[in-house]
């Protein structure tokens, strides 16, 4: 009996002894996990989306420049009444607004600095699209027209099978996919698990098989569309996202810090939502795009990419929110007015006629209700008319 005891207690040891190795081998994993489980609890959201690298693989996109030129000043603009109470029922965290390219509003909130390195959601599929349009003027992806699977092959046996390149930047590939951020069983959040364990992006998108739609047939905001565009610019040039970007647009346009990409297991750019940016470099970026791509005398975006863009050319329903190639255009919109969009309140509204550039992060645990988006059109039109 002795004997026999003392082999339990050996073997207890050992498993003991495995299981705080792979408690260790797996700490990252399981920490990252956790982080998604509680990102966007109200205690801790604020301080989550300006801290995302302390709980995700990230890579950095360094800037060209260590000394960029500052935005110039204008005087400060009075904000219309209702801008205050929108600021506090929609947890604004920062607000930067341009006119004529200088800064006339400045302020941020909740504990918010201006160094903070916000996540961008959403936001981040706009500056996807701008990448893309770089490509496609150099000629290094031949056609919007082009099959999915020309750049991307692995994506032959899945729902991408039959989609074009337009079909993914208009949100009309018609792949099954849920994005209910509230259901931790739907597809976005499953995703999401896979970023978190260090899984593969590519392998995700590859394992979708089911579609709803024939591609082209009708819009549905998917935003697993954004990744597969992602796919495409890797496949047509060889190079990580995160190279690209730095090279064509964030070293162009003198970014006052060097943003970061969330990224899978594989160090692939989580690029339908993972850029993290300041306030004010996001200001800046629109305010390139407000200009047709023009900044400091460089082209940095072919103006008819912009152009072809902004405009609300997918099939969402009349009188709703209008889609172009992966940028928002709301209802009553003129020609040149026109935003990126993210969860929770992230934003770059561009009023081009006004020359007006707004940006905005948040922590809008309620972004989802009803009226939201449109309430928050309607804040920066305002804005937007008070600078007349």
């Amino acid at each position: 009996m002795t004997v026999f005891l003392k082999w339990v207690a050996r073997v207890l040891g050992i498993l003991a002894i495995l299981a705080v190795c792979i408690g260790l081998w797996k700490r990252e994993e399981i920490t990252r996990l956790l982080a998604v489980n509680s990102l966007f609890s109200q205690a801790k959201i604020v301080r989550n989306f300006s801290n995302m690298d302390q709980a995700f693989l990230t890579t950095m996109l360094p800037r060209a420049v260590d000394d960029p030129a500052p935005f110039p000043i204008g005087t400060r603009a009075v904000m219309p009444p209702s801008v205050a109470d929108w600021i506090e029922d929609r947890s604004v965290t920062s607000l930067v607004v341009l006119k004529d390219g200088a800064i006339v509003t400045e302020d941020y909130f909740l504990g918010t600095k201006p160094t903070d390195l916000r996540i961008n959601w959403s936001v981040s599929k706009s500056y996807l699209s701008i990448l893309f349009g770089i490509l496609l003027d150099e000629g290094t992806i031949a056609s919007i027209d082009d099959p999915v699977v020309t750049y991307a092959p692995s994506l032959a046996g899945s729902a991408y099978a039959k989609a074009s390149i337009k079909d993914v930047l208009q949100m009309s590939s018609g792949v099954t996919f849920d994005e209910d951020y509230l259901d931790q069983s739907s597809d976005i959040n499953k995703m999401g698990r896979v970023l978190a364990l260090g899984g593969s992006m590519d392998d995700f998108t590859a394992g979708l098989t089911q579609s709803e739609a024939t591609p082209g047939e009708r819009w549905q905001y998917v935003s697993i569309d954004t990744h597969v565009i992602g796919m495409i610019i890797r496949g047509a040039t060889g190079r990580t996202i995160a190279d690209l970007l730095t090279e064509k647009v964030i070293g162009p346009l003198g970014l006052e810090a060097d943003p970061y990409y969330l990224t899978d297991g594989y160090g692939v750019a989580f690029v339908l939502g993972g850029l993290n940016t300041t306030t004010r470099d996001n200001a800046r970026f629109g305010q390139m795009i407000a200009q047709g791509g023009l900044w400091e005398g460089q082209q940095i975006v072919p103006s008819i990419w912009i152009n072809d863009s902004t405009r609300p050319s997918a099939k969402t329903e009349p009188d709703a929110f209008g889609y172009g190639y992966q940028w928002w255009i709301p209802a009553g919109s003129t020609d040149g007015q026109f935003m990126a969009r993210g969860i929770y309140g992230q934003y770059i509204y561009i009023d081009m006629p006004r020359n007006v550039v707004i940006a905005t992060h948040g922590a809008d645990r309620k972004f989802r209700d009803n009226g939201v988006s449109e309430k928050n059109t309607a804040i920066f039109r305002a804005i937007a008319e008070s600078l007349d």
